[in-house]
């Protein structure tokens, strides 16, 4: 028979209080990490699905839930490109910018992971990125890599440059 204080007023069993579930305890809290700074890529230890550039740095600014992301890119060709991206890490749609135009999308913390997600037109097509990011415990690498999207298996590895 279970002790009197596992039973409810109504004599249902009841799990003693420290086993009990709380989905609220479960759930992953957001982190404090922090990316702000400036960062290159190390080609080397980078993997590309496309032709790899000849340069790639990002300078980040994040005081969450607000980040901002500046990317320059030199191609192999001496051309650059330069682009910038806003978001929220408040998993709410409507918070993320390309360039200044709205894009669909959400930013969420995955326990101590940062996930952007996209959908960007280019043309015609519109391609979907699911940007994993997590920094190093020096805080010295941060990782982007991409999962489950058009880009899967492209991971891009920064070292801090400031």
């Amino acid at each position: 028979k279970s002790p009197k204080s596992f039973r409810s007023n109504g004599g249902k069993k009841l799990f003693p209080p420290r086993l009990r579930y709380s989905y609220e305890s479960q759930r992953p809290q957001a982190m404090t990490v922090n990316f702000n700074g400036s960062w290159k890529a190390n080609l080397f230890r980078s993997t590309f699905l496309g032709p790899a550039p000849s340069a790639l740095s990002v300078t980040i600014e994040h005081v969450d839930p607000r980040l901002q992301e500046e990317i320059f890119v030199i191609k192999t060709d001496a051309s650059q490109d330069r682009a910038v991206f806003h978001c929220e890490t408040s998993n709410r749609p409507g918070t993320c910018s390309l360039n200044g135009s709205t894009v669909r999308g959400t930013a969420r913390w995955e326990a101590s992971e940062l996930v952007i997600e996209t959908w960007v037109h280019f043309g015609s097509r519109e391609m979907h990125f699911r940007d994993c990011w997590s920094l190093s415990a020096d805080a010295r690498i941060l990782q982007m890599e991409h999962r489950q999207d058009d880009l899967h298996g492209q991971r891009i590895v920064f070292e801090r440059s400031d």
